[in-house]
């Protein structure tokens, strides 16, 4: 049987270095923060839909700009449900990176009203809610993306690890990083994540 040790911990710290400490290990969790992992989801066809796509897709250089294609596509352009709902999570995408995780949050919510099974649209709402530390529902999220199979099935385990390990679920976020790393080989992401863990036996 494995147990997995998190990092040894000095019982005590001298006092002048107990603020540099404090701030290497809030630097830590603030680093994990931002290396949330997101998904866009590919709209069939062209005009603005398509357009919205690939602005989530590639690097743009105005966010504003990228954003009001996506808008004009859900109120000017007659998509099917399934490109809409696409839609409303590549601008949820957008708005997330800008750090507008409300706005994020309820493109991803209208996404499922039209495709309740829409995995990419949990797995995204796991990372909003991630970024802003609410990490339980985050877990609700993305324990159904898994569920869903989401297509990007890598970042859903991915998220949910750094989810767990928020929650005290070290073992739990071990697992989901080496099962990242299994479904996406040689992924420096899950690497270097994997590399903070020490697994010893404990038999």
């Amino acid at each position: 049987k494995k147990q997995i040790i998190e990092p040894k911990k000095k019982k005590k710290t001298p006092r002048r270095w107990a603020m540099k400490l404090k701030l290497m290990i809030a630097a830590t969790a603030a680093a994990l923060l931002a290396e949330t992992v997101s998904a866009q989801v590919f709209v069939i066809g062209n005009g603005l839909g398509g357009e919205c796509y690939q602005k989530t897709k590639n690097r743009y250089s105005s966010y504003r700009n990228a954003e009001e294609i996506c808008t004009r596509a859900l109120r000017e352009q007659t998509m099917t449900k399934g490109n809409r709902a696409a839609t409303h999570v590549n601008r949820g995408v957008l708005r997330m990176r800008e750090g507008n995780y409300e706005e994020s949050l309820a493109d991803y919510a209208d996404a499922l009203k039209l495709q309740p099974d829409m995995g990419a649209a949990y797995l995204n709402a796991g990372a909003a809610h991630i970024y802003k530390k609410d990490f339980e529902t985050a877990l609700v999220s993305l324990n159904r993306a898994i569920e869903l199979e989401s297509p990007d099935l890598f970042a859903a385990h991915y998220n949910r690890a750094i989810a767990r390990e928020h929650t005290g679920d070290i073992a739990g976020a071990y697992d989901d990083f080496v099962r990242a790393l299994e479904l996406r080989p040689e992924w420096d992401l899950a690497e270097r994540q994997l590399t903070r863990f020490t697994v010893e036996d404990a038999s």
